[in-house]
Parts: structure tokens; C-alpha cells; sequence
């Protein structure tokens, strides 16, 4: 029976060939010792204490996750579900304890139940109904996330105080995530290592028939397996939310491929029969240190998907070049030879490490820039509205002589809570955050007031924290705004539909309340439909197609930003302008070029320029300790063909 311990080839001889083994054995803790030097070489705030507390809390949820999916790549599986399945959980828990009533200790239970549920489905499918492992989890991602989005409505859920304290620290220092991480990862190696369950993983993964053939009950151990992977979502699900205060149900997209990036990047094969818990658990740390340093750099969101990718390739070629080397399984339960002259090259390794990281350290500490720096953490950089607020910031930030930061939450609450407290560990002198949710910015928000770091929200506000300033436009009068200009277009009657933003945010909640709050005054308008778009161009053009097909003729649309509103005048066609009127939110340059071409009838227009400059210019003004009002007001107005002229956004 295989295990992941390696042995030196018979050919590599001599302290060349031990170096180079120790290199291909071990490349992931020698990548981890060289991230973490160049890193604190780049950067003077990396080596701290507090932002080593943040990498261990930011690679928490992914170590977790990863865990769990490390039992079903051992076992030559994959699993594509373990994100939905963590934001199920603990939507599932949320709900329960909030909506239902149900006491939290059973909200729990119930929460870690939907994940092993969900685990032993995906068992049964694979196990029983033949399906491949990436069809019937990735079925598992569809359902566990439609769940999510169904049973809250697609808001988040305030998530209880006595299950949020998962996300506190002890003693003021110690964060417990990182000990729940520990835990989780001392219980994997347990499994894998010292159960017989383990040994059938590497059994199963190392030649399933073999294994079935030498009295394994192979469907039943897979049963298990993924019942594993399932448990482990849910507990990290519980740990993302606590966390952010609350269930996203939208929480952890993605999450499953860096989970199973992790895996291999620990030495884990994706053909099965390797792979173990420290592993993991370093190529956990080396994507939270990748992304913590990215951060701290100042390097695009977009630059750190690219450098991601290749660290994942090279973790998958070193995976290969090991194989070619010649390394061969080690039984279950032996040692690899010469084990005390490899523990002195560790030893060696890491006292070498820490002196070149000691000496980095205090070179550092002196060189300090005298500039102010802000940091500016926006929802997401896929939209133009969100670039103009960027664009406005730099503008001022450049005028004013500061170093501005903007970081990408790409529409992610827990990435947007990281590159919080990144700023924050960092010491900047103020924060401008656009929250994804804003609920689930508080905790990290509560982290900068604690640091004495100003605070301003801009386009939405925050929720139990602190912020010295709110620069916002209002986006229920803007769609109330929007429910008027459209009503009055058709003349107080006819039948429209709806394009919603992404579920959960809460742009999406408050612009749909102010349309539906303007409705009222004409009841001869009828709203036939109204569907999700995600904000997303692309999607809006899909989802008007489709609604066309029930509703030909419709004669309004509102979409809840501008990028909808243009797929939707793609969908329409010659429809778009004459008749069916369409009407966007946000006021971004192609939204106005369609209302200057007719086929746009209005933009909701805010001034994104505006609201970036300005929320700079505030932040500035707290952290030198100036008086700043608490809310500052960007007039939004409705843009037609009449006026857009002479809008400059």
C-alpha cells in the first residue's frame, strides 16, 4: 500500500544529488523559504507580527477547504463542490438560527450535517451511478449554490454573535481561525497517516482495481471520502462567515480551485496516491503569502490571477519532474533511508532562511517612505463604473502628492476582508473602502478603527464600524429616480422587466427597492419579470434574450447598472430606443454614448469620477485629523438625450 513518503533515487549520489533531491522532494517548502525572503525584501511591512497573524487568518478558509479535498486527491478523485458547499453550510446556519429560531448548537449541527450530506451524494453518484468525479461535483457547485441563493433570498444573513467569535482572536493576538486551521490539519494527517480509512485513500489512489482486488470495499471507502471532503467544507464555511459576521450566499466562489491549487502545489499528485496534510497546509500559506505580498507591493489583482497560474503550473511540472527523477513509494509504515542527515538539511535550511530574512528585516525598518499612503479596496475592477472611481482617486491622490494602493475585491466579501486587514498591517494613514457587502466589511473595518486608521466608505456604507466619512450617491433615490423616468416614457402604463445587479450586494438591494419604491405611483405599469444578471454586459445580453422569448412585448426594461442595460439593447436590436425603452444605472461613458445614439432611453447617471476624488480628498482631510462630515452627497441625476450633452460625468 502506497503512502506519499519518497525515497532517494538509487542514482543520486553525493551532497549534488542530495541537494537536488531535497530540492524535488521538498519543493514546496523551498518555494514557501523563498517567497517569504523575497517578500520581505520587496517589502518593510511584510515581516511583522501582525501581518504574519493576517497570511495564517487569509490562508485559514483555503487550508480548510483544502484539507478536505487533499482525502479525495489521494484518492484519485476531484471535487469542484467544496466552495458551494461552504457557503451552503453556513447560509444553512445563519438561517436556521436567525429566521427559524433554531438554537445555535443544533444550527451547527445542522450546518456540518448539509456538508456531509452534500459529500455523500457526491459519493453516491460516483460511486454508485458511475458518474466521473468532475461531473458530479461540479453538479454539486450548481446545486449547493442555487441552495444558498434560495434559502436567503439572495441577501446575506446576519450570522449569530456566539458562532462569530470563530473569527475573533484570543488574548487580543491570536486569531482563531488559524487555530481551527491547525486543528483541521493535525485531524487530516491523523486520518491519512494512522486509520484505516487513510490507508485505503492511498490504496484507492495508487490502483483503485488492485485495491478492490485485495478485499478494499472500495465504493463504500469513496462514500466516506467525499462524506470527509464534505465536513471540511462546512467547518470552513462556518469559519468564512465568522469571519465577515455573516452567510454570504455568494461566499467562496472559486475557493474550490485554490483549494485544490493548494493540494498540489503541496506535492500532492492529481493521479492519486500521494499527498499529505503539511503538504497542503504549505500550499495554503504559499497562496496567502503570494496574495499578502502582491498586496503589500501594490501589484494588480489582475497581475496576481496571472502570477497564481504559474505558480500552479510550476507546482504540477515539479509534480512531473519528481516522477521522471525516479522517486520511488516508500511502504506504509517505514521511514526513508539516511533520515537523520535530511533532518540537518532542513535545519540547516531554515536557520539560514531565517538569518537572510533577520538581516532583510532590519534593513528594512529604516527605509520607510515619508509619503502618506491611502489604501483603496474597491468591490471590483470589472466595471467601468468602479474604474472610474479608481481613475478619480488616482487623479486626486496624484494632485495631492500620496501614494494610493487599490486593491480588487473581484466581488468577493472574504478577499475584500484580506486586503483589509493587508492595509491595515501595513499602516496606512487612511482607508477608502467601496464594500462588497456591507455588513461583511465591519469586522475588518473594526480592525482599522482599533489601529486608529481612518476610515471612508465610498458608494456604500458600512455596517458596525466606524467610518469618519460616507461619500455616496443614493441609490434608492436613484431607482426611484429611474422607476419615474420610465414610467413617465410610457406614458404610466405598459409591461416591463427587470434586470437584477449580483445577488447579495447591496447596490443590487437598494437600487431595486427605490424602482419598486417609485412603481407604486403607476400602477398601470407591470413588472412581467425580473431576473439576475450579475452587473455583467455578457449576461444581460443572454438573460434578455431568454426573457424575449417569453415577454415579446415587453415595453420597458430597467437594469440595474449600465453594463446590463447595453447586453439588453443588444438583445432587443432594432427594438432598443423605439419600442422598448431601456434605462440604465451608473452613468458610464458607453452608457451615455447609447443615450446619446437613442438606443439607451436614460442613465441613472452618479458621477463615479466625482465620488472616487472626493473620497480621497476626505480621507486625507481624517488623517491629518481634520474635521469631515459624516455624509457626503454626489447628486445623482437622470441622463436623457436632452441633457447628456452637457454631462461630464
Amino acid at each position: 500500500m502506497a503512502t506519499d513518503t519518497l525515497k532517494n533515487a538509487p542514482g543520486a549520489k553525493g551532497a549534488a544529488g542530495g541537494l537536488r533531491r531535497l530540492l524535488l522532494d521538498n519543493g514546496a517548502l523551498t518555494a514557501l523559504i523563498i517567497l517569504v525572503i523575497a517578500m520581505s525584501a520587496l517589502s518593510g511591512d511584510f515581516l511583522t507580527t501582525d501581518n504574519l497573524l493576517n497570511i495564517g487568518v487569509q490562508a485559514a478558509v483555503t487550508a480548510i477547504l483544502a484539507f478536505g479535498v487533499t482525502f479525495v486527491i489521494v484518492s484519485a478523485g476531484i471535487d469542484l463542490s467544496v466552495g458551494s458547499v461552504a457557503a451552503l453550510s453556513a447560509t444553512v446556519l445563519a438561517w436556521s438560527a436567525t429566521s427559524q429560531g433554531v438554537p445555535v448548537w443544533i444550527a451547527v449541527l445542522l450546518a456540518v450535517a448539509t456538508g456531509i450530506a452534500c459529500g455523500l451524494i457526491n459519493g453516491v453518484l460516483i460511486s454508485y451511478g458511475k458518474l466521473p468525479p468532475f461531473i458530479a461535483t461540479l453538479a454539486m457547485l450548481s446545486v449547493g449554490r442555487g441552495l444558498s441563493l434560495v434559502i436567503s433570498q439572495g441577501s446575506p444573513i446576519a450570522f449569530p454573535d456566539s458562532v462569530s467569535h470563530l473569527g475573533d482572536t484570543l488574548g487580543g493576538w491570536l486569531p482563531v481561525p488559524v487555530l481551527v486551521m491547525i486543528f483541521m490539519g493535525l485531524l487530516t494527517a491523523l486520518i491519512l497517516g494512522r486509520t484505516y480509512i487513510g490507508r485505503s485513500m492511498y490504496a484507492i489512489g495508487g490502483n483503485e482495481e488492485a485495491a478492490r482486488l485485495s478485499g478494499l470495499r472500495v465504493k463504500r471507502q469513496k462514500l466516506v471520502i467525499y462524506a470527509l471532503s464534505g465536513l471540511f467544507a462546512a467547518a470552513a464555511g462556518i469559519v468564512l462567515a465568522s469571519r465577515l459576521s455573516s452567510a454570504q450566499p455568494q461566499a467562496a466562489q472559486g475557493y474550490e480551485l485554490d483549494a485544490i491549487a493548494a493540494v498540489v502545489i503541496g506535492g500532492a499528485s492529481l493521479a492519486g496516491g500521494t499527498g499529505k496534510a503539511s503538504g497542503t497546509l504549505i500550499g495554503a500559506l504559499i497562496l496567502a503569502v503570494l496574495r499578502n505580498g502582491l498586496n503589500l507591493l501594490s501589484v494588480s489583482a489582475f497581475w496576481q490571477q496571472v502570477v497564481i497560474g504559474v505558480v500552479i503550473a510550476l507546482a504540477v511540472l515539479m509534480d512531473t519532474l519528481r516522477r521522471k527523477a525516479g522517486a520511488t513509494p516508500v511502504a506504509a509504515g517505514t521511514s526513508p533511508a539516511r533520515k537523520g542527515p535530511q533532518r540537518l538539511k532542513y535545519a540547516l535550511a531554515l536557520v539560514l532562511a531565517a538569518a537572510v530574512v533577520g538581516g532583510l528585516t532590519l534593513v528594512n525598518n529604516g527605509s520607510s517612505g515619508t509619503k502618506q499612503k491611502v489604501g483603496l479596496s474597491l468591490s471590483t475592477l470589472n466595471n467601468p463604473f468602479f474604474v472610474q472611481i479608481k481613475a478619480g482617486a488616482q487623479a486626486e491622490a496624484k494632485k495631492a502628492g500620496v501614494d494610493l494602493t487599490v486593491t480588487d475585491a473581484q466581488n468577493d466579501a472574504s478577499q475584500q476582508a484580506n486586503q483589509l486587514q493587508n492595509f491595515t498591517s501595513e499602516g496606512v494613514d487612511s482607508i477608502v473602502v467601496n464594500p462588497v457587502d456591507s455588513d461583511a466589511a465591519g469586522p475588518s473595518v473594526r480592525s482599522a478603527n482599533k489601529a486608529d486608521i481612518p476610515v471612508i466608505g465610498v458608494d456604500r456604507g458600512v455596517n458596525k464600524a466606524k467610518t469618519a466619512a460616507l461619500v455616496a450617491s443614493d441609490n434608492v433615490e436613484g431607482g426611484r429616480l429611474g422607476a419615474e423616468a420610465l414610467a413617465e416614457k410610457l406614458g404610466g402604463k405598459g409591461r416591463i422587466v427587470i434586470l437584477q445587479g449580483l445577488a447579495g450586494t447591496s447596490a443590487s438591494r437598494e437600487r431595486g427597492a427605490g424602482f419598486q419604491e417609485g412603481l407604486k405611483a403607476y400602477p398601470g405599469i407591470k413588472v412581467v419579470a425580473r431576473q439576475p444578471a450579475d452587473f455583467d454586459r455578457t449576461k444581460g445580453l443572454d438573460v434578455m434574450t431568454n426573457l424575449l422569448q417569453a415577454h415579446p412585448d415587453v415595453q420597458g426594461v430597467f437594469a440595474e447598472n449600465d453594463e446590463m442595460a447595453l447586453g439588453a439593447i443588444k438583445a432587443l436590436g432594432s427594438k432598443a430606443g423605439k419600442s422598448v425603452q431601456v434605462i440604465g444605472f451608473d452613468g458610464t461613458p458607453d452608457g451615455l454614448k447609447a443615450v446619446e445614439a437613442g438606443t439607451l432611453y436614460a442613465s441613472v447617471a452618479q458621477q463615479p469620477k466625482e465620488l472616487g476624488r472626493i473620497a480621497v480628498e476626505n480621507a486625507l482631510r481624517a488623517a491629518d485629523g481634520k474635521k469631515v462630515d459624516a455624509t457626503v452627497k454626489v447628486p445623482v441625476k437622470v441622463v436623457t438625450s436632452k441633457n447628456v450633452a452637457g454631462f461630464g460625468g
